[in-house]
């Protein structure tokens, strides 16, 4: 089980990470995890420019590594990249000097100077973000679409998507296998959802 919002104790239990941007204006930040892969990254791209829309991808570094020409499409088409580690590790569950090292193989990696580190899973351990928050800021999210869980289906995730967003959201979805099904079905609808009623979709600033 999982909230599609992130609730204020958590929030408050963290302030030093962004979980939602502070604006009042019709503006959405979309984000995605785990990629760049073929056929996915590719269809979220070639689905976000239907809508002039802009996006941050949260990259695996070794996924970076193992399909540059479509991690060069998403910084040519104007999208942020931030860091998401180099093996998507689970802070909870990883030495601190490993996982540090970790996201700077995959900083080296991306090649492309930024300061946003989103943690895989959400799972940071207070030590490690110590060290991180230094150099980086920490994106979580505002939304959890749930594209990644099976035991919802593609409608729920369109619908909790719709019902939690709000001006300055920090939308999560994934650019993966797991997560296909449900992203795909979801991300045009809440494209086309918000864009009639008056949002845009900016990328999160990199510096």
């Amino acid at each position: 089980m999982f909230l599609h919002y992130s609730p204020f104790w958590l929030r408050a239990l963290y302030p030093r990470f962004l979980w939602r941007v502070p604006t009042q204006e019709k503006k959405l930040f979309l984000t995605f995890d785990d990629g760049p892969i073929p056929d996915v990254t590719e269809f979220v791209m070639e689905t976000l420019a239907e809508y002039s829309a802009g996006a941050t991808f949260f990259c695996i570094g070794d996924n970076v590594k193992k399909h540059p020409a479509i991690y060069q499409k998403l910084l040519s088409a104007g999208h942020s990249v931030g860091n998401h580690t180099f093996n998507h590790l689970n802070g909870w569950q990883t030495p601190d000097a490993d996982y540090l090292a970790n996201i700077e193989q995959c900083t080296a990696q991306l090649g492309q100077p930024t300061n946003l580190f989103r943690p895989p899973y959400g799972r940071i351990k207070r030590s490690q973000a110590r060290v991180v928050t230094f150099t980086k800021q920490v994106v979580m999210w505002d939304v959890l679409s749930g594209d990644f869980s099976r035991n919802i289906s593609p409608d729920t995730c369109l619908r909790q998507t719709i019902r939690h967003g709000r001006a300055g959201s920090v939308v999560l979805f994934h650019d993966s296998l797991k997560a296909r099904t449900n992203m795909q079905f979801a991300l045009p609808r809440v494209l086309q959802h918000f864009s009639e009623a008056g949002f845009s979709f900016e990328p999160l600033p990199m510096d």
